[in-house]
């Protein structure tokens, strides 16, 4: 017997998938985080993968040069086999508000985001935070903060370590596929 929420999560998946068939459930407006959320839940558990959650706009120059990365043939394979990739569009200017994801901006606060985007969060397949790109202090204090897309030394260091505690699967040289471009990015 299904519940309500996985009736509702089925149904949000058949949506989002077509060719999936999933028995009628009323669902959240389609569009909304909560919406995306759970249809990346869905395909997470589906696949044992993880959810990797993209907060971001559309006049943020650091969200696109990571949707590059990330959408790069040799990245997008590996990135594919662990994590469910789901997108949230947040502080858009005036004149573009209405293309905010309804929702976003609280679920971006949940998982510890503020107003620093790129934000990534890596959640398990039941939407439970793993990590996110929030990076603690130095002893010494510095490279703390928000590291968007994974530019400088420490940066990428941080989102390193967000992967494997998201995909403990990950070999060593996939996750070697991964940096090699990121440390060679000009500073």
């Amino acid at each position: 017997m299904l519940t309500r929420r996985t009736a509702a999560r089925l149904a949000i998946a058949a949506a989002v998938c077509p060719g999936f068939t999933a028995p009628p459930a009323a669902a959240q407006t389609p569009g909304s985080a909560a919406a995306l959320l759970d249809a990346a839940e869905v395909h997470a558990s589906a696949g044992r993968r993880s959810i990797f959650a993209i907060f971001h706009a559309s006049w943020c120059g650091w969200c696109h040069q990571l949707d590059s990365f990330i959408e790069s043939a040799p990245i997008k394979p590996i990135i594919d086999k662990y994590f469910v990739i789901v997108h949230f569009r947040v502080l858009e200017q005036s004149g573009s508000k209405e293309a905010n994801t309804p929702g976003a901006d609280a679920l971006l606060l949940r998982l510890g985001g503020s107003d620093l985007i790129p934000f990534l969060a890596f959640l398990d397949s039941n939407g439970k935070l793993i990590v996110n790109s929030i990076r603690p202090a130095d002893p010494d204090g510095k490279h703390g903060g928000g590291i968007g897309h994974p530019f400088e030394p420490w940066e990428v260091d941080w989102f390193l370590k967000m992967l494997r505690d998201a995909a403990p699967r990950m070999t060593a040289e996939e996750l070697e596929t991964i940096e090699k471009p990121l440390r060679l990015q000009k500073h």
